[in-house]
């Protein structure tokens, strides 16, 4: 019988063939969905009256496995099957799709039928939606832009054929109105961003948006899965950053650094988490560390201790070891990006002229004339040390599934060098010796490891520094000596050699010349 649709599991589940479709708008695979339903109180599966939201609507692979439960949990109160399921799908199940694709998708899953008001539906309704909406909305355009979104005119004023792309749940100043009720859960995995018609592929965030409407509408829990680029703010995330890590009711957040273990096939940078937000909560967040789908860690944590979001537990507890010294951190020694002004697109030189400086770019030696550049702390005629502004590949898993850093170029710079935008500038010494010490302090795991945890993309700013002490650079430095410094124990000293790829010190470019 049809009504038996939610008393199986289906093997092998189409939702989960379709998530391993790779798309800015990544479906979520149904055990994902379930790993965000058991953060939720058990007892709402047995509530006849609980109220459920999806504003983001892909699959329907949310509001199915909701069903499920509910099927489940409200067996006793009502026993007749049917009527159970009418009950369900017409007072607790609500959806907002984000496409007149995904709309019919979404109804088949939940309704088996892409029409509800027809006879192939497991739960009849009078019109074709059911409480799965789709509404075309248009973009409000002001000075190019979207007022809700940040959408850009050129891109997005589309002929009626094509999606707008204008998400009904966050182009309004009153969701609540969408459905006029309240909701007990808000739950999703929103659209992740939209070209913003900059240079290339660049894009603005989406996601935001939606958990700060929903919060909003001040439901009991909400529960969203998004990237974990949040953790760093930037380009439109400094606020919802702020919000995030200062406000006390986040109660649970999980944490996936490789986004393939969530998305197989999908590629986030800086992985993803998901999180339960709790109306009534007030207290710490519990922070859970996953690895492969597995926990690692578990940890309640104030999650505004550091200026930046440590999001590995063990990670927080190196920190809080190497911060006890009370040492200065090496912020200090480290020059804001383009420090010489010197750009890619700089008129350089092939052929050096009386009085030209050296300038080392990631296509040779080339020179400039020193009054083409900029020297505000006159680091110029000093030794220093460049590191790639962006990491090699970026943090990426090793062949074996580990989570390993690909290491930067890193180079001692003699007086009379510089270097291009292309790296970031370390240090100003008139002895050779402590900017090669230096380069060798950059290079061990111990530093890098700390310089990851401020990261959640490829680039390197001076402030991502923030957590690297500063050490005695008359002297060289290797990690047995600073693991045994900060008094490291076993498990630590292996989380770090896990997760840092050894440097290959040998060659001009990671030497000195």
């Amino acid at each position: 019988m049809m009504n038996d649709l939610y008393a199986v599991q289906y093997n092998p589940d189409v939702l989960s063939c379709l998530a391993n479709l790779s798309n800015d708008e990544v479906f979520t695979p149904p055990e994902i969905v379930n790993k965000m339903l058991d953060m939720l109180p058990e007892e709402l599966w047995n509530d006849s009256n609980a109220t459920f939201l999806d504003p983001a609507c892909k699959s329907g692979v949310f509001l199915r496995e909701i069903a499920k439960r509910l099927l489940e949990g409200l067996k006793e109160e009502i026993p007749d099957r049917q009527e159970r399921i009418d009950h369900i799908f017409h007072n607790q199940l609500y959806g907002i799709s984000i496409t007149e694709l995904t709309s019919l998708l979404s109804r088949r899953s939940v309704y088996c039928s892409k029409y509800p008001n027809s006879i192939y539906s497991v739960s009849e309704f009078d019109n074709p939606d059911g409480n799965i909406r789709f509404k075309r909305i248009n973009h409000k355009w002001k000075s190019g832009r979207c007022v809700f979104c940040g959408a850009s005119k050129s891109e997005y004023k589309r002929d009626k054929s094509l999606e707008t792309h204008a998400y009904e749940f966050i182009h309004t100043t009153k969701p609540e109105r969408i459905f006029n009720m309240k909701f007990d859960v808000i739950i999703g995995n929103p659209p992740y961003q939209l070209s913003d018609g900059g240079n290339s592929a660049s894009a603005s965030p989406l996601y935001h948006k939606f958990v700060d409407q929903a919060q909003k509408l001040k439901p009991r829990f909400l529960s969203m899965i998004i990237p974990a680029r949040w953790y760093a703010g930037g380009k439109g995330l400094d606020g919802f950053r702020r919000d995030m890590l200062k406000t006390k009711q986040l109660h649970y957040l999980y944490d996936v650094a490789n986004s393939a273990d969530c998305f197989p096939g999908v590629n986030i940078a800086g992985g993803v988490c998901y999180f339960l937000w709790e109306r009534d909560y007030s207290g710490e967040c519990t922070i859970v560390n996953l690895i492969k789908g597995e926990e690692t860690s578990r940890l309640l944590r104030k999650l505004n201790e550091f200026d930046y979001f440590v999001r590995d537990n063990l990670a927080l507890m190196i920190i809080r070891k190497v911060m006890l010294f009370g040492e200065e951190n090496i912020t200090q020694y480290v020059k804001p990006r383009n420090y010489f002004g010197v750009s890619t697109t700089s008129i350089v030189k092939k052929t050096k002229e009386n009085g030209d400086l050296s300038v080392y770019t990631s296509k040779g030696n080339f020179y400039i004339s020193p009054q083409d550049i900029s020297d505000r702390d006159s680091i110029t005629n000093s030794y220093k040390v460049t590191i790639t502004y962006a990491m090699s590949g970026g943090n990426k898993p090793s062949s074996n599934g580990d989570y390993m850093v690909i290491p930067a170029t890193m180079r001692v710079l003699k007086p009379g060098e510089i270097c291009s935008e292309t790296y970031l500038c370390v240090g100003k010494f008139s002895n050779e010796k402590k900017a090669i010490n230096l380069r060798c302090y950059m290079t061990t795991k111990f530093f890098r490891f700390l310089l990851l945890q401020a990261l959640t993309s490829i680039h390197i700013t001076r402030d991502k520094f923030c957590f690297v002490p500063t050490q005695d650079f008359s002297k060289p430095w290797t990690d047995e000596e600073l693991y045994e410094k900060y008094e490291l124990n076993e498990d630590e000293i292996a989380f770090i050699e896990s997760m840092i790829r050894p440097m290959d010190l040998g060659g001009e470019e990671n030497g000195k010349q």
